[in-house]
């Protein structure tokens, strides 16, 4: 089957690569998420991937902790390296060339993020992480997801959850939440719906650049997403 996007960003959150665990990693996780990976890319998909760290640090309370935001910052970013590595060890593991680039200069394991760079690597197959989100304190994963898609001409961003699209409420805690299908940008800002913070959000708006959330952690799905199939909830323009 032909695949209807042919470059997109996939963003993960970090606590996904948890499974049942409460820090870390769940190597079977990943496993699964390679696998599911490696079925697209051999659609000729051309796929990027940024990565949350919360799993591993999120920012705390500043008052709590006597860690200002800043600061802590830079220990979430430090954080979502260590998931691409990770990550990037069970897709090469499963045969998926891969390559990692941070946006805080760390030479001896991964590339700086050049946007040229990262175009070619996915034009020649390759599955490029970005780590390090965007480089600068005060802005999100998902933040870094919106941008780093824009950048490399992504024609979707795929937001990889634990739920299997949005709902008027939180469906882990309200049985009687109702699932959207599909809705507008501006659907989204009238009824306070939180698909991504209103940076990544707005930025996605700006450049009509579409999202569709869905559950990562169900098998297949991702490549049910990349051929057309209805799964989740598609936001656009």
């Amino acid at each position: 089957m032909l695949p209807k996007y042919k470059r997109v960003l996939l963003k993960l959150s970090g606590e996904a690569l948890m499974g049942d665990k409460s820090f870390g990693f769940d190597t079977n996780v990943i496993n699964q998420y390679a696998q599911d990976i490696k079925s697209i890319t051999e659609l000729g998909v051309q796929l990027a991937i940024v990565i949350g760290g919360g799993n591993i640090y999120r920012g705390m309370n500043e008052a709590e902790t006597g860690i200002e935001r800043a600061h802590g910052d830079y220990m979430g970013m430090l954080a979502t390296v260590i998931n691409g590595m990770a990550l990037q060890a069970g897709l090469e593991k499963a045969g998926v060339y891969t390559r990692l680039q941070s946006a805080i200069k760390m030479e001896q394991i991964a590339e700086p993020y050049i946007r040229r760079r990262a175009i070619r690597h996915v034009e020649k197959g390759r599955v490029v992480i970005f780590g390090a989100g965007t480089g600068n304190p005060y802005f999100t994963t998902d933040t870094a997801g919106s941008l780093r898609a824009i950048e490399i001409n992504a024609d979707v961003i795929l937001k990889g959850t634990r739920v299997d699209g949005i709902y008027n409420a939180d469906p882990e805690k309200d049985p009687t939440a109702t699932k959207y299908n599909v809705l507008t940008f501006q659907d989204c800002i009238s009824q306070n719906l939180r698909v991504m913070d209103m940076t990544a959000f707005t930025l996605c708006m700006e450049n009509n650049l579409p999202i569709i959330v869905f559950n990562m952690n169900k098998e297949d799905n991702l490549r049910r997403v990349v051929t057309g199939e209805k799964v989740g909830t598609l936001v656009k323009g």
